[in-house]
């Protein structure tokens, strides 16, 4: 299996995509907001809002210092907000625990709020050239296709994959195997329309010379949004976003017209922390 390293690192070498959180002079808060950001998000809508961030917040300290509900309204349109009040509260305790400055170990950077697996191990591994295994969407399916001779991999992160994983770390430039890898997903072997005449492990690729098997689960379905829970909640965020201030029910109502379903999304906006209900009434981001 070590076969893959050189053609994929070859082939990263000369098509990496110049992003300013992959870029030497990265920092490791840039590196985490990043990570977060492109959680389900794809790099072309996470790369303005990711420029915003690191201008208005630079630092740990500098998100921290401000009401949570700066962060959401700052997050705009990237989906999945809830991970813009995980970043604040990641700031704020990399800033009350850690001295302002993003951990470099592993389990350090795991016990921060909203820091999963992944993420700890990017972070580490892209920020602190920590040797670990960074398994994404794009890195599972490069190597369930290359492999294991699947169109896809499991729902779920294995404990198979994650063996899998580590045994085709390099001993020497896991974080540059990392990436690339993660990027020959992004780029070639992609979910719907892997361009296996670019990919540079074609001769080797187990899936392909299978003869492509397809997929042996349940079918794979794309994603809704159109009339979704999702939708209206985006609706009613995107007016307490733009407000200066408190925002009257009547302003909120006029966004979306099935009120049972306007009124659970914002019932579940309240909940998850997203939105806050004065005592007149009125509605604003968290302070």
């Amino acid at each position: 299996m070590a076969d893959l390293h050189s053609p994929i690192l070859s082939w990263y070498a000369e098509n990496a995509r110049d992003l300013p959180w992959r870029r030497p002079d990265a920092t490791p808060w840039g590196i985490l907001v990043s990570e977060i950001m492109l959680q389900q998000t794809p790099v072309v809508r996470v790369l303005p809002i990711w420029l915003e961030w690191m201008e208005r917040w630079p630092t740990p300290k500098d998100l921290a210092a401000q009401p949570s509900g700066e962060a959401v309204r700052h997050w705009g349109r990237l989906g999945y907000p809830r991970r813009a009040l995980r970043l604040h509260a990641c700031a704020t305790a990399i800033t009350e625990e850690h001295g302002g400055e993003v951990p470099s170990d592993h389990a350090t950077l795991l016990a921060l709020p909203g820091i999963g697996e992944y993420t700890a191990a990017a972070v580490a591994s892209f920020a602190f050239a920590g040797r670990h295994a960074v398994l994404d969407t794009n890195v599972r399916r490069v190597f369930a296709r290359a492999v294991r001779a699947e169109e896809y991999p499991p729902t779920a992160t294995s404990a198979i994959e994650r063996r899998l994983a580590e045994s085709l770390l390099p001993e020497v430039g896991a974080p540059t195997w990392g990436v690339a890898v993660m990027e020959l997903g992004a780029l070639v072997c992609t979910a719907r329309a892997p361009r296996c005449a670019d990919c540079p492990i074609a001769d080797r690729c187990a899936w392909r010379l299978a003869g492509k098997p397809p997929h042996a689960g349940p079918a794979r379905k794309g994603q809704t949004y159109e009339g979704t829970d999702r939708q209206c909640r985006g609706r009613l965020l995107a007016v307490l976003r733009n407000a200066h201030g408190p925002v009257p029910k009547e302003a909120l109502d006029v966004v979306w017209d099935d009120a049972v379903q306007r009124e659970r999304a914002l019932d579940g906006l309240v909940a998850d922390g997203l939105t806050e209900v004065l005592d007149d009434g009125t509605y604003r981001l968290p302070g």
